[in-house]
């Protein structure tokens, strides 16, 4: 007993993990899929851009009215639009300048209003306080005002938070287990007094607990030393970084409850917005994929050009890649003309895959992706791997095969949940846990389901129609 008192007094790495950390919850359903372009972790300051933009396609369930038309002069924070739904809801501008265009599509659907940026950023002003000394609807109505509300995502449903709930409980995830996603701990190193700040914030607006996941192991990351929350940590593969998953191990949703979600990052600027009385939305991010020259991190501004970012950066031409706003699982195919979505924190670029290959199926296929053993590839799982956007093969109807179990860690049966999403049947959607998943959960079975179902485009379309049924 004496030897492994004096252990621990010795082993001061032992301490920090027994003091700061109380739960380790390991996932075994899921998959890593390793891709070569990881980026390096150096930082390189982006000059600042002409344009930045601000996408409402960006926002689930948004029904956008302008409240800044092409011309006008606008600070950082001042509104562009609001949910018509939710007037209090405001979305701002994250750069002064002025209003350049308000870019529509179909049916005058508006994509992005794009703001020409002064030379020097002039900030709107809002209240600058130690959220602890203020009260709940003081700290509110900074964040609403300031346009960080919709940062806040709510489960169900996976929407911008609606802000006449106090939700049961919060979930910040500390990190992101998606192929070559942004390292959070890398990302918020230099700014972890504002992601204490924020997290500060986010404990006056529920009765409930702010719960962090960080990823188990990782004694260096500044995470460990957050105050005011319950921290749990998690191993396992893809998905255990998920918002979802993380709700689902430690305190699953049920029905008329509603929890909180947000990424640390997303933390820093609302801890920021407190710290500063600025609305800053100044970022990390991340560029890779195997056809980066150079992968690496750069930092910038929410809603900067994609084309500030990749500059001189990318192997071959624009016919010949996939630019993804995001991860590979569940980012957005953009082009260079086109801007950072409001929630991403990794430009990823691979192949298209759109030259016909020698022999195809005939090859051993060493070096191709493959989770159903098809391919020689599976005897090196843990090797980096160059893959491009083919689907092989064409869409078909949903074949019982166990193959979503073994990739889904939730206590849910996903196709019986997609089937249930696809007929529309909303009491059967209900019992089988609709209001605990997002799209993201379901990424890895859209990749290796045999069907080719967009999975999460249907799982969208299910929230929606829930929401309608709901009022």
């Amino acid at each position: 007993m004496v030897d492994i008192f004096i252990f621990i007094i010795l082993n001061k790495n032992l301490i920090i993990h027994i003091d700061i950390m109380s739960k380790v919850i390991k996932i075994k359903k899921g998959l890593d899929i390793k891709l070569s372009g990881a980026a390096e972790k150096e930082v390189t300051q982006l000059p600042a851009s002409k344009f930045y933009a601000l996408k409402p396609t960006d926002f689930s369930g948004l029904t956008p009215k302008v409240l800044a038309k092409p011309g006008t002069e606008v600070k950082a924070g001042t509104p562009l639009f609001y949910d018509k739904y939710n007037p209090e809801i405001v979305f701002t501008s994250p750069v002064s300048g002025k209003i350049f265009a308000i870019n529509r599509g179909e049916r005058r659907r508006i994509l992005e209003f794009v703001v020409e940026a002064s030379e020097k950023i002039e900030y709107e002003n809002f209240k600058k306080a130690k959220p602890e000394d203020i009260s709940r609807e003081e700290i509110k109505e900074n964040i609403l005002k300031s346009g960080c509300w919709p940062f806040i995502k709510q489960r169900p449903f996976a929407i911008t938070a609606n802000k006449n709930e106090v939700p049961r409980d919060i979930f910040i995830t500390s990190f992101d287990s998606a192929p070559l996603a942004a390292n959070f701990d890398f990302v918020v190193k230099n700014d972890f007094s504002a992601f204490q700040t924020g997290v500060n914030a986010l404990i006056k607006l529920t009765d409930g607990k702010v719960y962090l996941g960080i990823k188990a192991g990782e004694l260096s990351t500044p995470f460990t030393n957050t105050a005011n929350v319950e921290k749990v940590e998690f191993s396992g593969p893809h998905p255990v970084g998920n918002a979802g998953v993380q709700i689902n191990k430690i305190k699953p949703v049920n029905k008329g409850e509603i929890v909180w979600t947000l990424s640390a990052a997303d933390v820093i600027v609302i801890g920021r917005l407190f710290e500063t009385g600025k609305y800053d939305v100044t970022r990390i991010v991340a560029l890779a994929g195997s056809e980066v020259k150079n992968p690496r991190y750069y930092k910038t501004i929410l809603g900067a050009p994609i084309a500030d970012i990749i500059k001189d950066n990318i192997k071959t031409t624009d016919a010949d890649t996939r630019i993804i706003s995001g991860n590979v699982l569940t980012g957005e195919h953009v082009n260079e003309k086109n801007y950072l979505g409001f929630y991403d924190n990794v430009i990823t670029v691979i192949p298209e895959g759109n030259k016909p290959e020698f022999f195809g199926w005939g090859t051993p296929g060493f070096g191709k992706f493959s989770v159903s053993k098809t391919f020689f590839s599976w005897l090196n799982p843990k090797k980096e791997r160059v893959i491009d956007t083919k689907i092989h093969g064409g869409e078909r109807p949903y074949i019982v095969t166990g193959e979503m179990e073994k990739v889904f860690p939730m206590d849910i049966f996903p196709m019986q949940l997609l089937k249930a999403v696809h007929i529309k049947d909303l009491d059967l959607m209900e019992e089988l846990g609709i209001y605990e998943v997002a799209e993201e959960d379901f990424a890895l079975c859209e990749v290796i389901n045999t069907s080719k179902i967009e999975i999460q485009k249907n799982l969208r379309e299910g929230f929606e129609f829930a929401i309608k049924e709901l009022g």
